[in-house]
């Protein structure tokens, strides 16, 4: 994991003051570090039964489309509001420093599919609970929450209780 680690830069004071914001344009711009972190994210899920990926907009759609790819399996954006172009289900959740809502359009998944949910990061947990709330209200079932960085500190983890969660960096 420290070829991950090493393609990880810090950012200081972004968005705001006081946060270290965890930068992976390194990681995805050398191929074979994106090509070893889609590796790890998907290799737990093996022989799993999974029958969608699902990623949140925007940094999921990277790692949550190729691990898809590398399944061959469908791949589910979940958009921000007004992006989606047919009906779609939506959900709130609130954000350390407001609110926000996820998209899906209604027959991005099936009643019998099994999701995977992947995303870049995971910091306190609302984005990612919001995202499998969001897929369970189409009636789909979340099998596991995949992360290529998982801030601890924040202890997101402890709002995805119930779920398996995989993280590659923990910070």
């Amino acid at each position: 994991m420290d070829r991950l680690r090493n393609k990880i830069r810090d950012i200081p004071d972004f968005p705001k003051p006081g946060i270290i914001f965890k930068d992976i344009t390194p990681l995805v711009k050398d191929p074979a570090t994106l090509r070893l972190s889609v590796h790890q994210l998907l290799h737990p899920f093996l022989g799993r039964d999974i029958t969608a990926v699902a990623g949140m907009e925007a940094r999921g759609f990277i790692f949550g489309s190729l691990v898809a790819w590398e399944l061959g399996i469908p791949f589910i954006p979940l958009r921000k509001p007004g992006k989606l172009p047919y009906d779609v289900q939506s959900v709130s959740y609130d954000l350390e420093y407001g609110s926000a809502e996820l998209e899906v359009h209604i027959d991005a998944v099936d009643s019998d599919d099994r999701v995977l949910l992947i995303d870049d990061l995971l910091a306190t947990g609302g984005t990612a609970k919001a995202s499998c709330d969001l897929i369970e209200k189409l009636g789909a079932q979340v099998i596991a929450c995949a992360f290529v960085v998982e801030l601890d500190f924040l202890a997101g983890r402890e709002k995805l209780a119930g779920y398996e969660v995989h993280s590659l960096l923990h910070y």
